[in-house]
């Protein structure tokens, strides 16, 4: 395993900010073969789950096959590839050593204007601290988004949220206090969602969010319907835009200097700051091109997991996928399911089966 982490975070690359809290409860969100700590909260602070990690690795005594500190530069087909499906992988270790590694198979699992004020991307946010007394505006509705604009409503003099789409709100605490996603992710929930028309489980959910707040109110309505998009897990958005500390805009249509003009005409001036949270883009340096197809130069996968044009399946990607619900159980499966296919337990369907499930799932999406 090799693994490339940085206590003081790269430029374009993801980063977390002091106060992030898990999204999913410790029950949901653990490995099959490792529940978390009785003590740990349900849902945890980010450095409880790094201690999680840390307790995997040593319960299962992984350290020993983790290279630390090392870059990954290349990812190519060995000479004999057709015959034999191995990889020639480069790698360049915390000394300025390069390598050469021959693999058999290979899993990637790396998980996703002028303006004259300040700004950053959340990447580079850590706390508040530098932001208060200052005016600041947080583009960018997504889970990041929500957490810093409210965190910074506590102390700057005025926090903006920008968003171009609305979303809906959960909250983490769901029916008898129970984790939401202990109630919300099942097996016989996703089996009723399949069953029921989709028109009547929007209707049922969009009215259960909206007894609690009416997001039309709350500026907070979006244009897609329930489960169109991923909801925004936050506790606290609606309580502090009642105290008036976070308000809602829509989306900006320019920047004039340190003033920002949104698309309904309303303009807000002398912003101090603007953090941007509008997401990662995907980025795999390392391999070939001719993994990478279509007009927005895309990496195609089988299943999210697998590139379906290789002669032999040995490449896997592993975590580029958008879960309803915590990551990791999906992420145990996929790498269940693949070395599954490198070692030949399981078959793959031809590859022309495979790009037609492809495309028909690149559909699905587009008409959400």
């Amino acid at each position: 395993l090799l693994y490339h982490l940085q206590e003081i975070p790269e430029p374009e690359r993801s980063s977390t900010y002091r106060s992030l809290v898990t999204n999913t409860s410790k029950e949901m969100m653990c490995f099959s073969d490792l529940p978390m700590p009785a003590h740990f909260p349900n849902f945890m602070h980010n450095s409880q789950l790094l201690q999680y990690l840390q307790l995997y690795a040593a319960h299962f005594n992984l350290l020993q096959h983790i290279h630390f500190q090392t870059t990954v530069l290349s990812v190519k087909q060995s000479p004999d590839f057709a015959c034999s499906g191995q990889w020639e992988v480069l790698t360049e270790d915390r000394d300025g050593l390069k390598k050469i590694h021959i693999f058999d198979a290979v899993l990637v699992c790396t998980g996703f204007e002028t303006f004259k004020g300040e700004y950053c991307h959340s990447s580079e946010y850590k706390d508040p601290e530098p932001y208060k007394g200052k005016k600041v505006m947080v583009v960018g509705i997504g889970n990041s988004g929500g957490d810093i604009a409210v965190e910074l409503s506590r102390v700057a003099k005025k926090t903006f949220l920008s968003t171009r789409q609305g979303a809906w709100v959960l909250s983490r605490i769901s029916l008898k206090g129970r984790p939401i996603d202990m109630i919300g992710v099942t097996r016989l929930l996703g089996l009723v969602t399949l069953l029921l028309p989709r028109r009547l489980v929007n209707w049922a959910c969009e009215r259960e969010l909206n007894q609690k707040y009416d997001h039309r109110l709350y500026g907070l309505m979006p244009k897609n319907r329930f489960l169109d998009q991923r909801p925004l897990v936050n506790d606290d958005l609606p309580g502090c835009i009642l105290l008036g500390g976070l308000v809602i805009k829509p989306n900006i249509q320019e920047f004039q200097g340190s003033n920002v003009v949104f698309e309904d005409e309303t303009v807000e001036e002398q912003i101090d700051t603007v953090i941007f949270c509008t997401g990662y883009t995907h980025n795999f340096p390392f391999l070939s091109t001719s993994l990478f197809t279509g007009p927005s130069f895309n990496l195609t996968l089988y299943k999210h997991v697998l590139p379906p044009m290789l002669e032999h399946p040995t490449l896997a990607i592993i975590g580029l996928i958008e879960a309803w619900g915590p990551i990791m159980p999906v992420v145990e499966m996929q790498a269940r399911w693949a070395t599954r296919v490198i070692s030949g337990v399981i078959r793959l369907p031809p590859k022309e089966i495979m790009l037609k499930d492809v495309e028909r799932e690149r559909k699905r999406n587009m008409k959400r």
